[in-house]
């Protein structure tokens, strides 16, 4: 089955691209990877999730966050190549959680991006789950990755 069947039978509408709110592009490809930008948790053009975990954002939104974040990096995919069905595999994940200084649980936040992946990949990926000081417009989470596409 299609990764965008897979998407429409569970209700997610990718959405466009993200505009960069810098110098770069949303996603580049390189032979037969892709590599996305940074993506944040942007619905509709607003930051759905701001500030950091463990102080003004619940451990359970960051994890629904970094899920927007890779449907996100899944729209710059398809904003660039037109279609998600030529991902052969996802190959890494990288997610920096935006975190209050003794908050620990990185790993978890990211897991909304891995998992949402999961339903939709039947293989796994690498993955680095970093908490940071902060991100771009306040976000709570942000997540790139790379894909090989056929």
């Amino acid at each position: 089955m299609s990764i965008e069947k897979k998407l429409s039978e569970i209700g997610v509408e990718l959405p466009t691209a993200a505009s960069p709110v810098g110098a770069y592009v949303p996603a580049v490809r390189s032979g037969k990877h892709i590599f996305t930008s940074g993506q944040v948790p942007l619905v509709n053009g607003e930051i759905k999730y701001a500030g950091k975990v463990g102080v003004d954002v619940s451990e359970e939104d960051a994890y629904q966050a970094a899920k927007i974040c890779v449907i996100n990096c899944l729209a710059a995919i398809k904003g660039l190549t037109g279609s998600l069905d030529g991902i052969k595999q996802i190959v890494k994940v990288t997610g920096f959680v935006n975190s209050a200084p003794d908050f620990t649980a990185h790993a978890k936040v990211v897991n909304g991006a891995s998992e949402f992946l999961g339903q939709l990949f039947e293989t796994g990926h690498a993955r680095a789950a970093v908490g940071v000081a902060a991100l771009p417009l306040n976000a709570v989470v942000e997540v790139e990755m790379i894909v090989e596409v056929e």
